[in-house]
């Protein structure tokens, strides 16, 4: 019985793996074969050479870096301002006294990350048309911080709340303000909680198509998802560079969780477990 669980984990987790990776495989593949191979048919799993011309076309033709390093400088501030802000907010409402106003707060919050985000669309063209600010970086990494902050806010109270205040008191009696207890004190001790929100805000400022597509029109402001997004056209798909796109795409948020991996397990793990 036991060897027959065990059969049936390697099964599933198999199964789970082919899935997953699967289709990470075929981009990559897709990227490396030329239009020929990728129209081919019986359908070729592995490229007859490996042909890079989707790569050139991207950074050359298409101006890829450009849409890249777009995508990284709002990506990094967007997700830097929101961390920033939700840090003192998620310490103010952890340390808040007032049960109820507490509780209203963070079921605002809560319910804002329940809008769906086309609904804000209309009324944020609107607003930002009104005041000459459309197709600006700076909007939309303006919209990315505000969209981030409660998420980011509920993540940081969960973590501030595991702190015990006595530290904060013994700080304070040594002639420590509450601002250099919160720098000195706090911080340092919630550091793996702070980067699991950097990375999780980061990666969805990333991969965020809608909002920008909405507010970005011209071809220098555009970030990857909307330059990802232009390579579908009525014309067709250029599934080639396409692939090839997706796959320089996947490498900052790769590197964010490989160098905070560590942090990210710490962080939700002390997030989620209180005392």
């Amino acid at each position: 019985m036991k060897l027959l669980l065990k059969i049936m984990k390697v099964a599933l987790l198999g199964v789970f793996l082919v899935l997953a990776l699967g289709p990470l495989y075929w981009v990559i593949v897709t990227s490396l074969k030329g239009s020929r191979e990728i129209y081919a048919f019986p359908i070729r799993y592995l490229p007859e050479s490996f042909n890079l011309e989707n790569y050139r076309y991207l950074f050359t033709i298409s101006n890829f870096g450009v849409y890249f390093r777009n995508s990284v400088l709002v990506s990094l501030i967007a997700a830097t301002g929101a961390l920033f802000i939700s840090m003192f907010s998620g310490y103010a409402l952890s340390r808040f006294r007032e049960k109820r106003t507490k509780l209203v707060l963070l079921l605002a919050m809560y319910f804002t990350q329940i809008i769906p985000t086309f609904m804000l669309m209309s009324p944020l063209f609107t607003s930002f048309a009104k005041i000459g600010m459309t197709d600006n970086i700076i909007a939309l990494t303006l919209v990315y911080i505000a969209m981030m902050i409660a998420f980011s806010t509920i993540m940081a109270k969960s973590f501030f709340d595991r702190i015990p205040v006595a530290l904060e008191e013994a700080a304070m009696t040594d002639g420590c303000t509450r601002t250099q207890t919160l720098i000195k004190v706090v911080i340092p001790l919630t550091l793996p909680g702070l980067a699991a929100i950097f990375s999780f805000a980061f990666v969805n400022i990333w991969n965020e198509l809608f909002l920008a597509v909405m507010l970005l029109s011209s071809e220098h402001n555009m970030t990857v998802p909307v330059a990802l997004n232009s390579f579908i056209s009525k014309a067709g798909v250029s599934w080639g560079v396409l692939s090839a796109g997706i796959v320089v795409a996947l490498l900052p948020t790769m590197i964010v969780f490989a160098f905070a991996q560590k942090y990210i397990i710490m962080g939700l793990t002390e997030g989620a477990v209180k005392g």
